[in-house]
């Protein structure tokens, strides 16, 4: 039943990313058929998107690796307070 709502769901999500024949006339060539909207308007949105987009997955890396690895080991970490009550 999982792999059944996995793979409809899978499958659905891809009919929706397509943009509409309105949408695909306003967008540039390398985004036509992507996106909706009008698409970015110079130069500087995609500037814009990719700072965001580097920003995002560097904190999505550092989050990861720092909830599976935090490396505190000193002795007199805060965590400690809490973690040793005694």
């Amino acid at each position: 039943m999982k792999k059944a709502l996995l793979s409809f769901a899978l499958l659905s999500s891809g009919l929706i990313v397509f943009a509409c024949p309105p949408c695909e006339v306003a967008q540039p060539r390398y985004l036509k058929g992507i996106t909706h909207g009008t698409g970015p308007q110079s130069n500087w949105d995609f500037l814009i998107i990719s700072a965001t987009a580097i920003i995002v997955i560097a904190t999505l890396f550092f989050s990861i690796k720092w909830l599976l690895m935090p490396g505190e080991k000193a002795d007199t970490h805060i965590k400690h307070l809490i973690l040793n009550i005694d």
